[in-house]
């Protein structure tokens, strides 16, 4: 049974012969291989063209920003997958990727979404913090939270967002939707009742929009930074685990309240 449309049957990312190896039109061995760095890499495979020196550093500084950030959620299930199946690397992989979404490293490709309409509204003749107003507003009388905004320790400043807006003024790159992902935190207070700061979420996709990058591969820089690091904790889970002890301090953490026989008393070891 077909599914979908079956006219579009091309793809342009790459091909092969017996000889050579092509990737976006260029000769894989002769062309990429050992000239060209994985930013680089990566951004041709996404857009077909190499980036330009500010597009590769932009990129290559939200990867370096985003690939780690400690025990969470989604190192935790990655560790504690490879401590029950040690073989399965790739699974404990894939088991923390899947726990990205919506929270944790997902919120960058909405944060894009949100700022890419700011600045479609400016460029339709609204001033900056007109723009963010309405888009704000729209979002709260939807009751959506605003994306890219608010920390829950680095409540003041992000220093990550700051050192990317560094990097991409220092580039060359900064444009429009930094400028309105600044707009959006001196309106926030009137409009939601207290400060939010802009943290890395939002940062992320304001300084890859100006750069140039797809707003629809988003997602795709926090999914790839955070792979990296999730291969480097579980190279750490092999040599030395903590995988069942972040398992054990799980169940000591929840107390049991459900129905049991009487006299029952849960053991707490």
């Amino acid at each position: 049974m077909k599914i979908g449309s079956q006219l579009n049957n091309k793809s342009a990312i790459s091909t092969s012969n017996a000889s050579t190896i092509v990737v976006r039109g260029r000769d894989l061995t002769k062309e990429l291989i050992g000239r060209i760095g994985f930013t680089e890499h990566f951004w041709l495979l996404l857009t077909g063209a190499l980036p330009t020196p500010a597009q590769r550093r932009v990129l290559d500084a939200t990867l370096v920003a985003i690939a780690e950030h400690g025990l969470v959620p989604s190192v935790q299930v990655s560790r504690m997958t490879l401590a029950a199946a040690p073989e399965a690397l790739q699974g404990a992989v894939a088991a923390g990727i899947l726990g990205c979404g919506s929270v944790v490293l997902g919120s960058s490709e909405a944060a894009g979404v949100f700022l890419a309409a700011i600045v479609s509204r400016v460029a339709a003749g609204e001033a900056h913090a007109d723009a963010a107003r309405a888009v704000v507003s729209e979002y709260r009388a939807a009751r959506r939270a605003i994306p890219g905004y608010g920390h829950p320790l680095h409540r003041e400043f992000d220093p990550r967002a700051l050192r990317l807006f560094e990097v991409a003024k220092e580039a060359g790159s900064s444009g429009q939707h930094v400028e309105v992902a600044r707009q959006v935190e001196t309106v926030l207070p009137e409009l939601v009742g207290k400060p939010l700061s802009l943290n890395i979420s939002g940062a992320i996709p304001a300084v890859l929009l100006d750069a140039g990058y797809p707003l629809q591969a988003l997602k795709g820089v926090p999914l790839l930074a955070r792979t990296a690091g999730l291969i480097a904790h579980l190279l750490e889970e092999q040599q030395r685990s903590i995988g069942f002890i972040m398992s054990h301090a799980a169940a000591a953490a929840i107390d049991y309240d459900g129905a049991a026989p009487a006299g029952f008393e849960p053991s707490h070891e």
